[in-house]
């Protein structure tokens, strides 16, 4: 179709990809709220808006090669470690350091953590959102920069409700856990080898990946709890 849409067609491409990025992006206005909690009233907010458009942005570059992109062995694997990573170092408590230049380097910190796993994340999402464009690149872009707001409205609310309930925290890192096991089930490199331990454990391969999710989850847990007793102890 590309660029022969017809203004209705072309605007109802449009909402399509509003919404799908909306209801893509859950996960991601996770991430953006947890990555940002610990900094100052003021920072979060500049932390929120320059971490989320600038995941837009990236978004669009990667949906444009996302087929190719979600083609490369151990790409998946890969991104489910970091997502590992980063859901632990976001449960790790803060140093305390009310430095400046401290403070500064954990906005950035907050934003470079919000980069990496949006970009993690958006690789699945990425090929709905190609779908709907159907091959428009202006769509495309014009629709994911519309979301903007939509994702940063979703992340500061989100901020204020973890803000109230700190607990959320600890449903946000396992969030990450969960995701990352669904991404090495759908890993081409591990293709044949999940599909063998599928078969020996008699799974469908939908109660398959959500069983993946939640070892990822409770590895995000495990490890962040085996890292804070000796924190503890230290006090």
């Amino acid at each position: 179709m590309g660029f022969e849409l017809s203004a209705a067609e072309f605007g109802i491409a449009l909402l399509q990809i509003i919404w799908v990025n909306i209801m893509l992006s859950g996960d991601n206005a996770v991430v953006i709220a947890l990555a940002a909690r610990s900094l100052p009233a003021e920072q979060q907010k500049r932390a929120i808006v320059i971490g989320s458009g600038a995941a837009i942005l990236m978004r669009i570059v990667l949906t444009l090669v996302a087929a190719q992109l979600l083609m490369l062995p151990w790409l998946k694997l890969v991104g489910a470690l970091l997502l590992v990573y980063i859901g632990v170092s976001l449960l790790m408590p803060d140093t305390g350091d009310e430095d400046a230049g401290k403070v500064h380097g954990g906005m950035m910190a907050a934003i470079r953590t919000i980069l990496v796993a949006d970009l993690i994340m958006s690789l699945d999402n990425v090929v709905a959102v190609a779908a709907a464009a159907m091959g428009n690149t202006v769509l495309l872009v014009l629709g994911l920069v519309i979301s903007i707001p939509l994702v940063i409205f979703g992340s500061t609310l989100l901020l204020k409700v973890i803000e109230r309930f700190p607990l959320i925290v600890w449903f946000g890192a396992a969030l990450l856990g969960f995701i990352a096991g669904e991404m090495v089930v759908g890993d081409p490199a591990l293709h044949d080898y999940m599909l063998r331990i599928e078969d020996s454990v008699s799974m469908t391969p939908h109660a398959f990946e959500l069983a993946m999710g939640a070892v990822g989850a409770l590895l995000v847990l495990g490890i962040s709890k085996a890292l804070l007793i000796p924190r503890k102890a230290n006090i």
